[in-house]
């Protein structure tokens, strides 16, 4: 069972057709689901560790703290023999809604990363059209032992653990897995958060870097390692109740106007 963000799909727009960042230093404008980013980075592609995805789509961009995250992890699992990472999205050049897949990855600060490895690198049909592997048995509840393991746990530990994460959104099941087999030092499982989907991929997001005073953090993760009865609702009837309701086909409502700030990130030349 997995979702793709939730957000409905809308109309190509000008954060969509923009091919390039805007001039200037990095500058996050709002919150992931209501901004955007001016003098946004781009990730290679192709890198130590890693392959983005679909690289025609133009997702690969975002602050320079994101990108040196995604290259992190590529050093980190290319040095423990986990083959290569695969990236998906990041976010649009210049940041903003999406026509389809993501309510957030629009202020520069989160990533995609599948859970699917490679040990050596697609070809470019391959890239285009990739094929993820979920993690979950069949009845979703519980995680798949043959694909979830140690290199699984090792890689959102490396991703939790470093300080400009925020948060890494993971499937509730596949969190309630880490909850069940990480010993030793939890204090990182804080930071791996629940959240509908997410069984073929991790969500990471990062925090406001420094100096970005119109960037807007999220509240952050409430105290202990969310172990605990929060975790139980995801398994529960007024969770599939939520859920339906989230599915439930709705009217198009007209976008909720971004923060002034973003209208001259978008018409930069």
């Amino acid at each position: 069972m997995t979702f793709a963000g939730f957000a409905a799909a809308a109309e190509p727009n000008g954060w969509t057709t923009v091919s390039t960042p805007s001039p200037g230093p990095p500058t996050i404008v709002g919150r992931t689901a209501h901004g955007c980013i001016g003098g946004a980075a781009a990730l290679p592609v192709d890198g130590v560790g890693y392959q983005a995805l679909r690289p025609g789509r133009r997702r690969n961009f975002g602050h320079p703290a994101t990108v040196r995250l995604v290259e992190a992890l590529g050093r980190h699992a290319a040095s423990a023999g986990y083959g290569l990472l695969l990236v998906a999205d990041m976010g649009q050049p210049r940041g903003g809604p999406m026509p389809s897949g993501h309510a957030s990855h629009q202020s520069g600060l989160d990533v995609d990363i599948w859970f699917r490895r490679t040990m050596s690198p697609l070809s470019p049909a391959e890239r285009a059209e990739p094929l993820a592997v979920d993690m979950l048995r069949p009845d979703g509840k519980s995680v798949d032992p043959q694909r979830f393991g140690a290199a699984e746990i090792a890689l959102l530990r490396f991703a939790a653990s470093r300080p400009e994460t925020d948060r890494v959104l993971v499937n509730p099941a596949i969190k309630r897995a880490l909850c069940e087999r990480v010993t030793g030092d939890r204090r990182w499982l804080r930071r791996v958060r629940p959240w509908w989907g997410h069984s073929m991929h991790f969500h990471v997001r990062i925090a406001c870097p420094a100096g970005q005073a119109m960037c807007e953090d999220a509240p952050p993760p409430p105290p202990g390692d969310g172990c605990d009865k929060d975790l139980l609702w995801w398994f529960s009837a007024d969770a599939a109740r939520a859920l339906a309701e989230r599915l439930r086909p709705r009217e198009p409502q007209p976008p909720k106007p971004l923060p002034p700030a973003c209208e001259g990130i978008l018409a930069a030349k």
